[in-house]
């Protein structure tokens, strides 16, 4: 089953990157409120890259990788400018 790599862009222009199976469906947890800590009054939120990853492990394996990027390596992962 497949799993995606997403990131958000907060209202506050800050960025979450989490995974999910279903990226629009983890969106509404989050803009409910009952998604992760971070994201709670930081609305709205707006998906702006997401990755698919073969499998849950893989998906966590990419978070990883990305949240130890930088906030310019990751803007430009959202252009497509990194890999």
């Amino acid at each position: 089953m497949p799993y995606y790599l997403y990131i958000l862009r907060c209202g506050d222009n800050t960025l979450y990157t989490g995974i999910a199976a279903d990226v629009d469906k983890r969106l509404a947890v989050h803009q409910s409120g009952k998604g992760a800590k971070y994201t709670r009054g930081r609305g709205p939120l707006t998906v702006v890259y997401r990755e698919k990853c073969d499998d849950k492990s893989a998906a966590l394996r990419r978070e990883r990788e990305v949240k130890a990027l930088s906030r310019k390596e990751k803007l430009a992962l959202i252009e497509g400018r990194f890999t």
